[in-house]
């Protein structure tokens, strides 16, 4: 049984995408949330073998970090930029490295088996028809 403070993800999630379309250092894979109850864009991305989630918002002022849909690393595959402002956040943590931002991206839980990656809700984060 899974509690509140587990950091383990529940057993199901919501099918995102096929494992073997996340590449390390590629193209991100879109999809839509609710959070906060606003419908927002995320994004999911594979970082040094790892799927990882974030909401498709800058941390430096609410815009989309890709102009090219699906375009959230740099040349270099080592970091999410705002194509926008330059911010770069650290793919495993989100966390803002450089440029013009407060704070860091927020962080969508994924999960993946079966060739098969998964994101889960939150309090408040959840899908687009909830």
């Amino acid at each position: 049984m899974h509690g509140l403070f587990d950091d383990e993800p529940p057993p199901s999630g919501i099918a995102l995408c096929g494992s073997d379309e996340l590449q390390d250092g590629g193209r991100a894979v879109g999809f839509d949330v609710r959070y906060g109850g606003q419908t927002c864009t995320a994004f999911a991305v594979r970082y040094r073998g790892t799927p990882v989630a974030y909401l498709n918002r800058c941390a430096h002022v609410a815009v989309e970090l890709d102009i090219e849909a699906g375009r959230v690393f740099d040349d270099s595959g080592h970091w999410l930029l705002c194509q926008f402002h330059g911010a770069a956040y650290d793919p495993g943590s989100g966390r803002c490295e450089h440029g013009p931002c407060r704070g860091g991206l927020v962080k969508i839980q994924l999960s993946e088996s079966g060739g098969v990656v998964r994101w889960h809700t939150a309090f408040n984060l959840k899908p687009v028809e909830f």
